[in-house]
């Protein structure tokens, strides 16, 4: 079957999008009619999709979902399933693979890592679709993956070298007629951009997945629009009213930060200069107030909340929005690396799994950045999500609800009211609450 633009056109016109072309970006997918804020505008399962070092003996490679009964493939394995029917429906794909892995740990005692194996399983299929094993469809075909930007010239030669080799290696596990060394070192820089992270309810990532319809959308650090999952399928919903002949967007990155932070994230992994409402703002007063309640310092006034901004008499001093006090930026900046090396002690006791002793760091670190940085800071936000959740695995929940608490005002800034981060930050402080009644009233 073959499949071209008009067929994509065609299938998207069904689920009223439509995708239209602009010199700037490129490919844009735009809204046929209005979508109210919270609606599903778009479905996808991926082309090729793998679950991540963490997740692979606790999901199931078919659906994705967690079970406590996996099954191992009994010939390479490495790959679990929930039960017969994700096993057969797994298999078609996975007879070819696990013979190519099979292969690879009886000669280098070694397992493919999940990059590998998401290529390995890109290739099996456009193999399978070419052969008619497997069926092509509008929305599910290799033409759509080779038409994702590429950014190969973009990238550096140590990271082109790197990618050359995970190239050769894939052609040493799996040999293919239909492949060379530089098309699957150019799918490899894809991978790079336009990849996804899957994740599950609570946004803790699983997998990854390649959606070539879906990376057609565009970024924004003002989306209309968010990506989430329900196990491997992507689900584009709405997060602000989305009126016909707009354009859908979501943010790649963190939307969290600072512009010139996301400009940096934008421009070292998707190479593109942002100019989304929010960025051409930069450097008016509306953005350099934004940029500083986000990540800029406070006034060292115990009484003063006022935001500090460059003086302009005064190219070494940092002025207060509110109370006119000034401090030299420098200093201010020695502080701040000061409470940074703390932080990054505290985040080595808590990879390691000590909490307590973590905890302690984590409290000091707090304690001195309440001084530094702004109440709304995202700084301090992060910081406090991880003393929640460190609170929660010392069982300690009323300071787990406390700094679940503190985060909201800066969640509130910083997300769209429907975002589906401020919905689980809402969840957790819920769930927190209603622990702590029922343990008290038991």
């Amino acid at each position: 079957m073959a499949v071209d633009g008009g067929d994509l056109q065609s299938a998207l016109a069904d689920k009223d999008l439509a995708i239209s072309m602009s010199p700037e970006k490129g490919r844009c997918l735009i809204a046929k009619r209005s979508f109210t804020r919270g609606e599903i505008i778009l479905l996808q399962d991926p082309y090729a999709s793998v679950l991540d070092s963490a997740s692979v003996n606790k999901r199931c490679d078919t659906c994705f979902q967690l079970c406590t009964n996996l099954k191992r493939c009994s010939m390479c394995k490495t790959t679990w399933y929930c039960g017969g029917t994700c096993q057969r429906n797994g298999w078609r794909l996975h007879q070819h693979e696990c013979k190519a892995i099979t292969s690879l740990k009886e000669e280098k005692q070694q397992t493919p890592t999940p990059s590998l194996q998401l290529m390995l399983r890109l290739l099996i299929k456009r193999k399978l679709q070419n052969d008619g094993v497997i069926s092509k469809t509008t929305m599910d075909n290799y033409n759509l993956v080779e038409a994702l930007p590429s950014h190969m010239s973009d990238f550096n030669e140590k990271q082109l070298v790197l990618y050359a080799q995970m190239a050769n290696l894939v052609n040493i596990i799996k040999p293919s007629e239909e492949s060379n060394l530089k098309e699957i070192t150019q799918n490899f820089c894809r991978f790079a951009c336009n990849a996804h992270t899957i994740c599950d309810s609570e946004l803790r990532p699983m997998g990854t997945g390649i959606y070539p319809v879906i990376s057609i959308i565009n970024h924004s650090c003002l989306p209309n629009a968010v990506l989430l999952f329900e196990g491997k399928q992507a689900v584009v919903r709405a997060v602000e009213p989305i009126r016909e002949g707009s354009e859908l967007t979501v943010s790649y990155i963190e939307i969290a930060a600072s512009t010139p932070s996301r400009q940096k994230s934008l421009k070292e992994q998707y190479f593109f200069d942002c100019k989304c409402l929010r960025c051409l703002k930069v450097d008016t007063p509306d953005g350099l107030h934004e940029d500083a309640t986000l990540e800029g310092f406070r006034c060292s006034s115990d009484h003063c909340e006022g935001l500090l901004l460059h003086d302009l008499d005064d190219a070494n001093s940092l002025v207060c929005q509110l109370c006119g006090c000034r401090q030299n930026e420098e200093e201010t900046k020695k502080q701040a690396r000061k409470v940074d090396k703390l932080g990054t002690e505290a985040s080595k006791l808590l990879s390691s799994g000590n909490y307590s002793e973590a905890r302690s760091l984590y409290e000091q670190t707090h304690q001195l950045q309440t001084r530094l940085w702004h109440p709304y800071s995202v700084i301090l936000m992060r910081t406090r999500d991880t003393l929640l959740k460190i609170c929660m695995e010392l069982g300690d929940w009323k300071q787990a609800l406390k700094y679940c608490r503190l985060t909201i005002p800066t969640y509130e800034r910083a997300y769209p009211s429907c975002h589906p981060m401020m919905g689980l930050q809402y969840y957790a402080c819920g769930k927190l609450e209603w622990g702590i009644y029922t343990c008290l009233h038991l």
